[in-house]
């Protein structure tokens, strides 16, 4: 396996470079463009890998990209999910390079989708390809890469739905998640789910003059402020009356496992560049990202921003906010609460429109299934220690559909670092892990072929 990414090492890795290079950002609708030109890619490289045939399917959204490669009839199937689209880059001025103009800097590859996901996605191709060309692969395989999970995926719970056929699986493979460290491996069982807003303030019909009208008309922003800062408390608890009414309770002896995680605290405030760490009081860092739901003012504006001043007062201020939820919290009643909450605390002398726009199910995969065990065998083989089952605070829309409409729980091989700075300027993913990643999926298909293949 060494031998083989040694000697296509050049290939292997201007291959990713093609994909990085193309900005298939799904936030808007100018990249449309290169959202279809970024699943052409995918096509040519899953043909050149071996697969027996490679599409891209239509959705209500953007498309999606479905290979497959079978082999025989007693072999378990492998459905291999990863998604192609990516955050925008901005704020451009922060990166060190050109976000889709790829580049290897200190062992680590940089660019936007260098890790999240299309170089996650890329090593199980790679893998796949490793065992079609060595004649050693004993799975039926599928992959399905889309192009909206930034987005929230919401085209492809239809898609599934539709295409329950052509998806129908043993097992799901998905790498579009982090470990601990490089030294300490670790597979994800579980993640957050996801709620997600848009605020808009209104206090007149067009901006006003702040000398004439200040002081006699609401100020939106000042407003949309206050309302903000009444949804948290000091002690880093959410206010909504009923957010936490479903809220899982963790045993004492699973939060006694989770106190063993390996936690450097000085470590997580040098390389994040805080002067302390800052959450819901009696929970630890860890717990907190995982096991505890989160509310968050993703963005907020309104009024002049531009160079210099503008004696305005604003008609309208808006904010994105979102909470990260934990299971038993369904998204579709967070919504509802959280809304009608912001609606109840404004002042009547503004108007308030709160718009829900995607949600997603949080997601616990077991740890006692041979997938699962198949996957500890191959973590600890590469990485020589066993990997850790922790839960990761992140969500991905997908997971649950996938649970919901195929009735298989997917299995989550990330093999990113909370440094590779995903959705953030200067994203990248170290080639030792992006190496490592490769030959543990191969070993994951040994283990797994020689456990069901009897």
């Amino acid at each position: 396996m060494k031998d083989y990414l040694k000697n296509n090492n050049s290939r292997i890795l201007e291959e990713l470079f093609s994909l990085v290079r193309i900005p298939s950002v799904s936030a808007s609708v100018l990249y449309k463009h290169e959202i279809q030109l970024c699943a052409q890619n995918w096509v040519r490289i899953l043909l050149d890998a071996g697969v027996d045939n490679a599409q891209i399917l239509n959705t209500e959204g953007n498309p999606v990209v479905y290979a497959s490669k079978f082999l025989n009839d007693s072999f378990p199937t492998i459905l291999v999910y990863g998604h192609y689209d990516v955050m925008p880059a901005e704020p451009l001025e922060l990166w060190n390079s050109k976000p889709f103009e790829p580049e290897i800097r200190d062992g680590k590859i940089y660019g936007r989708g260098a890790d999240d996901d299309k170089g996650q996605s890329f090593m199980h191709v790679k893998a796949f390809e490793y065992l079609v060309k060595n004649n050693s692969l004993q799975c039926n395989v599928k992959f399905l890469f889309e192009g909206e999970e930034e987005i929230g995926s919401p085209s492809l719970e239809a898609f599934c739905i539709e295409n329950f056929e052509l998806l129908k699986c043993d097992i799901i493979l998905v790498s579009d998640t982090s470990m601990l460290s490089a030294e300490t491996p670790s597979i994800t069982t579980g993640l957050r789910g996801l709620a997600y807003w848009q605020i808009e303030i209104t206090s007149a019909a067009r901006d006003l003059h702040s000398g004439i009208f200040g002081g006699a008309v609401a100020n939106p922003i000042m407003e949309l402020s206050k309302i903000l800062s009444q949804l948290t408390n000091s002690d880093g608890q959410i206010t909504i009356p009923h957010f936490y009414d479903k809220v899982e309770k963790v045993s004492d002896y699973e939060r006694e496992l989770i106190s063993k995680i390996p936690f450097n605290e000085t470590e997580y405030k040098h390389n994040l560049k805080i002067h302390e760490i800052h959450g819901e009081k009696g929970y630890s860092t860890i717990e907190r990202t995982g096991i505890r739901p989160s509310l968050d003012i993703c963005g907020i504006w309104g009024g002049y921003l531009g160079e210099g001043s503008k004696t305005v007062l604003p008609s309208k201020a808006y904010a994105k906010l979102s909470t990260r939820l934990v299971p038993n919290q369904r998204y579709e009643d967070i919504a509802v609460i959280v809304a009608d909450y912001i609606k109840q605390i404004a002042p009547t002398y503004i108007d308030v429109e709160v718009t829900f726009l995607h949600g997603a199910q949080s997601y616990v995969c077991p740890i006692d299934s041979l997938e699962y065990k198949a996957a500890e065998a191959a973590y600890t083989k590469v990485f020589g220690t066993k990997p850790l089952p922790v839960r990761r605070g992140g969500s991905i829309g997908v997971i649950p559909i996938f649970e919901k409409v195929l009735s298989v729980k997917p299995l989550l091989l990330g093999f990113g670092l909370e440094s590779d700075a995903i959705h953030s300027p200067n994203e990248n993913f170290p080639l030792d892990l992006f190496y490592k990643g490769i030959e543990t999926i191969v070993e994951f298909y040994y283990e797994i072929s020689s456990k069901l293949n009897k």
